[in-house]
């Protein structure tokens, strides 16, 4: 029991390197600026509901891109086939299928070949190679064409990686700082922009395709002519022949014109693009030319007189930000399809500055809470355990900044809770040393023992809270993966401080001393749970299980009688945090949010008067309609009350609500399925059903909570949920590990007994592991506010339900069960014995 000098000096290192590396993130950016430039200076981004910002996820829209190589190959094959003299009767497009009929059948086989050269080899997924075409002759003079599911996926994660450096342009081009652009699965972008951004002109700027093109105009009725309309209305007869094409542009910029002083835009061709406009301005001079942008008329201005100079200008009533967006768009370049916004969220700068101040002071207080409840339970020794929570926190910041993640409001909640939870395996220690203490063992015995016994229990219990995070992290996205992310450092962290700092110091204090017993007792002389506790829990059994099921019983009822409050996560739609000067005016709100004709309009005052929520739901014609109705309803908004500013707006698709409540079921049932492998594999197969059933009534209970409470049921519920599952097991792995060492020292007690004496002998610990994650989370529960509202109150409960259950469900479960086992183990022997007692007779009588 002496500590290795080589030991201390790298643990002494590790934490000195975690103390430099996370010192920045406290140091003002003045003191920073003065550091030594070889001195680490890189803090912990901070996420979008921290600093304000918005978040942008774009999908590729597959039916217009199928539109438009379709369109694309309906001429190709016309030009193929032209340029190779074969004269067909008929090109043709019906639906996704090109259909081209001959002449004469003759030339079939050489048609044929020629269109095979439109094809290309699929560079996507495990298609690898295939053609993305699919070429057929259903008759002799009839050949179709069409693309494969593959060609299309091809083509739609190829257009996403050409959007991807666009839409970096573009975002350039109006000077956001620091934005993350990448990539998100085969078809999805993902744009975050940090800071105070219009999400309207987002919306205009990242959404638009951007593809410009010059027309002549027509009469409307001719063939070949399309009625385009322009911002205002009003239709125009296009000539669908492209004359010149947008992509012949290198520059574009936002002016005024001279003569109406009105922003307008200027544009420059590139050498042949200039001499294509002189030729068309030259034919057609007294004719109007259109420029059409996405579909829409800018302006159709009547050609005076040739020219010459490659350059031109576009007038169509702009504002000022509209023309320094069109002209952004115009130098960046077309993207290779339509994108559109599937799921957007928008945070003022103010709701984040406050959501810091929150979130720090929230995390401070149960801090706070938990130093003092450790100090009252185990005096000095508490202090120790203070100081290995510290560090944890401190090297939990630096691996945070290290690994370059990002802090998010939920991120904040899961170091809050790590370190309740940090708080187990140092009570588990606690509780073990002073088990070691009573039987008579020596300071440094006690020491040595309490550790090695409590090292399997907390490596069980962490793993199986580890298996939920590492669940939420897969399946969750955005605040929820930033939960995830600090809730795991934490816990691994937790078992390098606790485990093997505490026991150093331990060591340490003890040596220097010269104690000769541990004394680990509370700075209070009354403890909540006295030494040599025998309470006899399982005569409550069927007290506890009955109540249980009631309770659960209820839950599912509410479940479907109210039924979840689901937030925009799950249920897709709209939903909008407004802040007014004075109190907000619901019912002039409502009146004229009613009067949008958005479908249902739910408003509700939450935190004070001023504070409105507004929800609108889902809306249908998809992501576009949903757009649009993000644009009434802010100015629907700022019409009842021009004080009125919208700090957050969250904004869900169909596609992606319901993406998120499957990922958000799935990830529950696969962290039940993992963690009763772990179980049955680390114990028996009773044990493992006895913590998944309790589980599951324990989850029941939670989604009765949020019935009864109406609390939002969003994505950050689920993190609530999964937190729950790997707390609640948590806690029942080390009453099963207890269990389990009394079976091997006790094997001629009764079940019931022995389960008894477990639960007994770790009665302190669950309710001292408990008190200190309760304590941890209660600040945030009641000041956190509505960001983690659907987080912080759901795990207070939860808390308080899985240490019961631990005690009144499970063990319970796991009598029965052994009894069962026992009882058919009996059954079994006494009919192996009457078999054996009936062959003696036969050989008897033989």
């Amino acid at each position: 029991m002496r500590n290795s000098p080589w030991v201390v000096t790298s643990y002494a290192f590790i934490i000195f390197i975690g103390i430099i590396i996370a010192l920045p993130n406290v140091l003002p950016q003045s003191t920073l600026d003065r550091m030594p430039s070889w001195l680490p200076h890189s803090r912990v981004s901070l996420g979008l509901d921290l600093r304000g910002g918005s978040h942008l996820v774009l999908e590729v829209d597959r039916a217009d891109l199928t539109n438009e190589r379709l369109q694309n190959l309906l001429q190709d094959s016309r030009r193929v086939l032209r340029d190779n003299g074969i004269e067909p009767s008929g090109v043709r497009r019906s639906g996704d299928v090109v259909t081209v009929t001959l002449r004469d059948p003759a030339q079939q086989s050489q048609a044929v070949d020629q269109l095979e050269t439109l094809a290309n080899p699929v560079g996507f997924g495990t298609s690898v190679g295939q053609s993305d075409l699919d070429i057929e002759t259903p008759s002799p003079n009839t050949i179709t064409l069409a693309y494969t599911e593959a060609g299309i996926e091809s083509h739609a994660s190829a257009a996403v990686e050409q959007s991807l450096e666009i839409i970096r342009q573009r975002v350039d081009q109006v000077g956001v700082a620091e934005p993350t652009i990448q990539r998100v699965g085969s078809d999805r972008v993902l744009v975050q922009l940090p800071g105070e951004q219009d999400p309207s002109r987002l919306r205009q700027l990242l959404g638009s395709t951007a593809k410009m093109s010059f027309h002549l105009l027509g009469n409307q009725g001719e063939p070949g002519v399309t009625m385009l309309p322009d911002q205002q209305g009003q239709q125009y007869p296009v000539l669908d022949r492209v004359e010149l094409s947008g992509d012949r542009l290198t520059d574009a910029r936002a002016a005024f014109d001279q003569q109406t002083n009105e922003p307008v835009v200027n544009f420059r061709f590139d050498t042949a693009g200039a001499n294509r406009f002189a030729q068309i301005t030259q034919a057609n001079v007294g004719r109007p030319f259109a420029i059409v942008l996405d579909n829409k008329v800018l302006s159709a201005p009547v050609i005076r007189q040739p020219i010459t100079g490659g350059s031109g200008q576009i007038s169509g009533g702009f504002t000022v930000e509209e023309a320094n967006t069109l002209s952004a768009l115009l130098r960046a370049g077309a993207l290779p399809a339509k994108l559109t916004v599937i799921e957007e969220r928008t945070v003022g700068a103010d709701l984040g500055s406050d959501a810091i101040e929150m979130g720090v002071f929230t995390g401070f207080i149960g801090f706070l809470l938990v130093v003092g409840f450790l100090i009252l339970l185990y005096g000095g020794w508490g202090v120790v355990a203070n100081i290995a929570l510290f560090i944890n926190i401190i090297l939990t910041f630096a691996a945070l900044t290290m690994i370059g993640a990002t802090l998010t409001l939920p991120g904040i909640a899961g170091i809050v809770l790590g370190i309740g939870i940090a708080v187990d395996a140092n009570v588990l220690i606690n509780e073990r040393v002073k088990e070691e203490t009573r039987k008579g063992r020596s300071a440094f015995a006690a020491i040595d023992a309490g550790f090695k016994r409590a090292y399997s229990t907390i490596v069980d219990s962490n793993v199986t809270t580890l298996i939920a995070t590492v669940l939420l992290f897969w399946f969750g996205s955005g605040p929820v993966r930033g939960f995830a992310v600090t809730m795991g450092l934490g816990i691994v962290i937790s078992m390098f401080t606790a485990v093997a700092i505490v026991r150093v110091a331990m060591v340490w204090l003890t040596a220097r001393m010269k104690l000769k017993k541990i004394e680990i007792r509370p700075l209070l002389p009354i403890g909540l749970v006295p030494d040599g506790t025998r309470i006899r829990f399982m005569k409550a059994r069927f007290f506890g299980i009955g109540v249980s099921l009631f309770l659960s019983v209820a839950s599912i009822i509410l479940f479907f009688t109210p039924g979840l409050n689901y937030g925009v996560d799950f249920r897709g739609g709209i939903q909008m945090e407004v802040v007014t000067e004075g109190p907000a005016d619901i019912a002039a709100f409502r009146s004229q949010l009613d009067g949008l004709g958005l479908g249902d309009v739910t408003l509700q005052e939450f935190g004070s008067p001023n504070h409105l929520l507004v929800r609108v739901e889902r809306q249908q014609g998809g992501e576009e309609a949903q757009t649009a109705a993000v644009e009434r309803l802010r100015a629907a908004v700022v019409e009842v009350d021009t004080t009125a500013e919208v700090e957050r707006t969250e904004v869900v698709g169909p596609k992606v609500s319901g993406e998120l409540a499957t990922a958000g079921i799935l990830s529950v049932v696969l962290a039940s399925l993992a963690m009763l492998i772990y179980i049955w594999v680390r114990f028996e197969w009773p044990f493992a059903v006895g913590a998944i059933a309790t589980l599951v009534l324990d989850v029941t209970k939670t989604i009765g909570f949020f019935a009864i409470t109406g609390l939002d049921f969003n994505l950050t519920a689920i993190a609530a949920v999964l937190t729950l599952v790997g707390y609640s097991v948590n806690d029942k792995v080390v009453v099963y590990d207890r269990m389990r060492e009394n079976m091997r020292l006790y094997k001629k007690m009764s079940l019931r007994e022995l389960i008894d004496l477990s639960i007994n002998e770790t009665l302190a610990r669950s309710l001292y592991t408990s008190a200190t994650t309760f304590l941890a989370m209660l600040p945030m529960a009641i000041w956190g506010g509505s960001a983690v509202s659907s987080f912080a109150i759901p795990m207070v409960f939860g808390i308080v339900i899985a240490t019961s259950s631990s005690i009144f469900i499970a063990a319970p479960i796991l009598l029965f069960l052994g009894d069962w086992r026992t009882r058919r183990a009996k059954a079994a022997a006494a009919a192996s014995d009457e078999a054996a007692t009936d062959d003696r007779e036969e050989v008897r009588q033989a």
